[in-house]
């Protein structure tokens, strides 16, 4: 039996030193009074996105008093209302079309037409939405957290100044105040985003029509999910990327293979490719480009264009230069390892802080917060926090790259398994895709994974836990897996780091 085992190790890991403040510069009591009179909250949430309303709830269930401020008036912040669950909403939908007019017939479903109800699309999209924020709000009278529609701004490192969204004013005080106010949009200089013509991707959910031509600036996950859409929906969709590559977070092989899925699909790719300017002209868009090393300008033209050059902390109008709290040059706040910052009492987590900004990071950010503010013990391990790009096929990863492994010197082996030789992707004629396994060869400890087929999103958790607990690749390839189904891929591929796989 190899090295690894399934119950090798407690994982402790804490979050990397290199975002944070030294725990030896700062110290400080959790249980200190800071306000000028009494106080009402144990803990007080600014935002109530994933991180914060994660955050609020997991400190009322540790028997604290909370209240959470969110100023949008609806609850779990972009990703809820305008990014992860309506964008998947509209992927589901749109792949639900684009089945219907390509790969129905071929399971001898046929029909003599259809046709893209836009309307009826956004509809379910809202309903979704709506549906979630209201469950949120019934777990906050379930867990008696305490809400506060409101903007909210520091007046002291304990008080809280709201300013109602029902046009009023109270004042909320604290022991412990925590900063989970998300990102927004990054835009352009000289780019002015109307949410019309140029728009974000909150605007991309909300287009009242499907454009003829759609331009992205950005090959990131967000601009890919939303050009998927629209592309499916019958818009000819040009990405535009200043990098020589599509989402350069993912492993080099499986990039180049989850481009060539996109290009079959009809998606354009101009890379190594500046934007110059982009100008509203009649009912259109046309943009300026030129190569990024310099040359000769051309210009492009589009119905609709779509920002998405990624995202910032949105920590403005919060107060934080009166009570001193520090930043790094990006506008992170910056904190220690039990995500305080440089004020005793405030604390800060998600995308506000250094580290991959997704929801599901933020969530573990806001337990692990509260758990030391109860004078527990919280850990996040930022290098095992998987990553999904939500296209069709979908790409889901976690550890280290190929490239990676390389620039550290370790001795390695791979693995690959084709879904074209997995059986269940077969019988549903699904099969594009592969599993990659990356193992250190001396002790075939698994050090990344990466999966590109649909639902890679749902198969990436058997490998995230498998690096929690320092698995090896022979680990994986042991454990029964049920057949037929698409994790069986993920099983010949460890069978083919440490052996051979059988099916190929």
């Amino acid at each position: 039996m190899a090295i690894g085992s399934l119950a090798r190790r407690k994982v402790t890991t804490i979050l990397s030193s290199r975002y944070l403040y030294s725990t030896s510069k700062y110290s400080f009591s959790l249980s200190r009074n800071y306000s000028s009179g009494s106080d009402e909250n144990d803990v007080v949430v600014i935002g109530g996105g994933p991180g914060g309303y994660v955050a609020a709830i997991k400190a009322a269930q540790l028997g604290l008093k909370t209240t959470c401020i969110e100023k949008r008036g609806t609850l779990g912040g972009t990703c809820l209302n305008v990014g992860c669950i309506p964008s998947k909403a509209l992927l589901h939908s749109s792949h639900m079309y684009h089945e219907a007019q390509h790969s129905f017939a071929n399971h001898g479903v046929k029909f003599s037409s259809v046709e893209v109800d836009l309307p009826a699309m956004m509809g379910q999209k809202d309903k979704a939405v709506a549906n979630l924020t209201r469950g949120i709000e019934g777990l906050f009278k379930k867990n008696k957290v305490n809400y506060v529609k409101g903007y909210g701004k520091f007046l002291s490192p304990s008080e809280i100044s709201v300013d109602t969204v029902e046009g009023g004013n109270t004042v909320v005080k604290g022991k412990n105040i925590i900063i989970a106010t998300g990102s927004d949009v990054k835009s352009l200089p000289g780019l002015t985003i109307d949410e019309k013509r140029i728009v974000s991707s909150t605007g991309a959910l909300a287009l009242t029509e499907v454009p003829k031509k759609l331009v992205v600036i950005g090959a990131g996950y967000i601009g890919l999910e939303m050009g998927s859409v629209w592309g499916r929906l019958g818009s000819e969709v040009t990405v535009v990327e200043f990098g020589p590559d599509i989402v350069p977070s993912m492993d080099g092989e499986v990039r180049k293979q989850f481009q060539r899925s996109l290009e079959k699909q009809k998606m354009k790719f101009l890379l190594k490719t500046k934007v110059v300017s982009v100008e509203t002209v009649g009912d259109g868009v046309k943009l300026t480009l030129e190569p990024a090393a310099g040359g000769d300008q051309t210009t492009l033209e589009a119905d609709v264009v779509l920002v998405s050059a990624g995202r910032i902390p949105f920590t403005s109008g919060l107060g934080l230069d009166k009570i001193g709290v520090e930043t790094d040059k990006a506008g992170r706040i910056l904190v220690n390892e039990r995500f305080a910052t440089n004020v005793p009492g405030v604390h800060a987590i998600g995308d506000v802080i250094p580290g991959p900004m997704l929801a599901h990071k933020a969530e573990e950010d806001g337990v692990a917060c509260v758990e030391f503010i109860a004078g527990k013990e919280g850990h996040v391990d930022y290098d095992l926090v998987p990553g999904v790009v939500y296209t069709h096929p979908e790409v889901a990863s976690v550890g280290k790259t190929e490239e990676q492994v390389k620039a550290l010197g370790v001795e390695y082996r791979v693995g690959k398994f084709p879904f074209l030789a997995n059986s269940r992707a077969k019988a549903i004629d699904d099969a594009e895709g592969i599993v990659k396994v990356l193992a250190e060869k001396e002790t075939d400890k698994i050090l990344g994974v990466h999966i590109m087929s649909p639902n890679a999103g749902e198969l990436i958790h058997e490998a995230v836990l498998a690096l929690h607990y320092g698995a090896s690749s022979e680990d994986i390839a042991r454990t029964c897996h049920a057949h037929p189904t698409m994790s069986e891929a993920l099983k010949e591929a460890a069978m083919a780091t440490y052996d051979k796989p059988i099916h190929i």
